[in-house]
């Protein structure tokens, strides 16, 4: 446990009743903390909220709006992720002199051992898993959490001092990091994502930074050489820290490299090979890096070598990330729902080595579109458009030149479009390059409902 005492005798408010902030009342419960809970949904009922943990059997819940007289009640606010921390409400509560934390900040002083930080636009979420297998290869106790799924506060009282955290962090948990100091940290790259939150790429790229925070001069943090954002953070960051690069595009006398089929690790010019790219389950230069980022990771807090590369020799695709479905007449189906942005759908249509057909669109992040156009070079055949961006991008395919897109009403459609058209030898791409909200609960469902449609086909 870290500073967690300054909580002690003093009234917190939690923000959301989703997973996050059920699972932050629970810590709060459990280490016997005063918490009232808030939801700004009115149409939520007092009971079902109270039905979803013990915790909440007893505190205050507060629904739809919450009173001015509480504004100055509480000491600590803990916001859930999806809370903006712009919203009045939260700017009010910060004038009443509450700290505002997050799921992130608030685990982070409850729990022990050392953390392993990992952030980025994409990739976060295959190389917080790998850096995670890799290091239940080496640990004894090893915690994979976050942003991947599991909150950070319920696995904190879990934590000992032996413990490592692999925590994968988003950067609307970094908006409220304050004390969070992971040994190593990792930024995986930055491009346009969450502007409809973050207003602007200068916030954006200052939240992602916001990871090192806290760190000290003898922790670690891994770049990506090949983004001129982190690359120039990380000379800035240097004089303050340890950084380690790494490049898919250059040789690197300190860092991580790939170079032609075989990524190397090199310290002072001294080159060790980690592994050729044949003997990974992962497919595209964007998975070459996230070995790349996940090895120094390990790296940096000692892992050797060969345990390392005994993982990444068998470590497959996570669910939803260019996920290999099934083979359908000659057709192969892969379901890229994570692909919840436009850099993120680029990856997955460079990682196609067939015709595509492919399915795109969903909820308006106010994303533009032309770069993933322009990434179809020749290679998708079909473009089948769904959700509220479908006539935005149809526009941008227009103005660029592609004409090969249709509209569908829903993923089913979508689906049935693709099967009618593609032909032995060709690929179906779920890739959407948005968010799945507005028709999904999350780009998990999108997923798994897509897999399920793919898989009728065979009937």
């Amino acid at each position: 446990m870290r500073i967690q005492m300054d909580l002690q005798d003093k009234r917190v408010l939690v923000v959301g009743t989703g997973i996050s902030g059920i699972a932050a009342a629970e810590l709060l419960f459990a280490n016997h903390i005063a918490f009232d809970i808030f939801d700004g949904n009115e149409k939520l009922e007092e009971e079902d909220v109270r039905a979803k943990s013990e915790a909440l059997k007893e505190c205050p819940v507060i629904l739809g709006t919450l009173p001015a007289e509480c504004m100055d009640n509480y000491s600590y606010v803990i916001l859930s992720p999806g809370v903006p921390t712009d919203l009045p409400m939260v700017d009010a509560l910060r004038a009443g002199g509450a700290k505002i934390w997050g799921e992130i900040e608030l685990a982070y002083a409850f729990s022990k051992g050392d953390v392993l930080a990992i952030t980025g636009t994409n990739g976060k979420t295959t190389t917080t898993a790998l850096t995670g297998a890799i290091m239940r290869n080496y640990a004894a106790d090893v915690q994979v959490v976050g942003n991947i799924g599991i909150p950070y506060t319920r696995m904190a009282p879990e934590m000992t001092d032996e413990t490592v955290t692999v925590a994968e962090i988003s950067s609307f948990q970094l908006e409220t990091v304050e004390h969070f100091a992971p040994k190593v940290s990792a930024i995986l790259n930055i491009t346009p994502d969450h502007l409809n939150r973050h207003h602007t790429m200068e916030n954006y790229i200052a939240a992602k930074e916001r990871i090192t925070e806290g760190q000290q001069a003898d922790q670690v943090c891994v770049l990506n050489y090949e983004d001129a954002v982190l690359r120039a953070f990380g000379e800035e960051l240097k004089k303050k820290m340890h950084v380690l690069y790494f490049s898919s595009a250059r040789e690197l006398a300190d860092g991580l490299y790939l170079k032609g089929e075989e990524i190397y690790t090199a310290k002072e010019g001294c080159a060790r090979l980690v592994c050729n790219v044949n003997e990974l389950n992962l497919l595209g230069k964007h998975n070459y890096e996230n070995v790349m980022a996940a090895t120094g990771i390990a790296l940096s807090y000692g892992v050797p070598l060969e345990k390392i590369k005994e993982v990444l020799v068998r470590f497959t695709a996570v669910e939803h990330r260019i996920e290999y479905v099934t083979e359908v007449d000659g057709v192969r189906y892969y379901n890229d729902s994570k692909g919840t942005n436009p850099d993120a759908a680029i990856q997955g249509i460079r990682a196609m080595n067939r015709p595509t057909c492919l399915i795109g669109g969903g909820y308006d992040k106010q994303s533009e579109y032309d770069e993933w156009i322009a990434a179809f070079d020749g290679k998708v055949k079909k473009l089948v458009l769904i959700g509220a961006t479908a006539q935005k991008i149809a526009d941008t395919c227009e103005r660029m030149g592609f004409t090969d897109y249709v509209f569908a009403d829903s993923l089913q459609e979508a689906v049935d479009i693709c099967h009618e058209t593609a032909v032995s030898g060709d690929a179906v791409l779920l890739s959407p390059a948005c968010a799945s909200w507005g028709m999904f609960d999350n780009y998990e469902q999108r997923g798994c409902m897509f897999k399920d449609m793919v898989r009728k086909l065979k009937k």
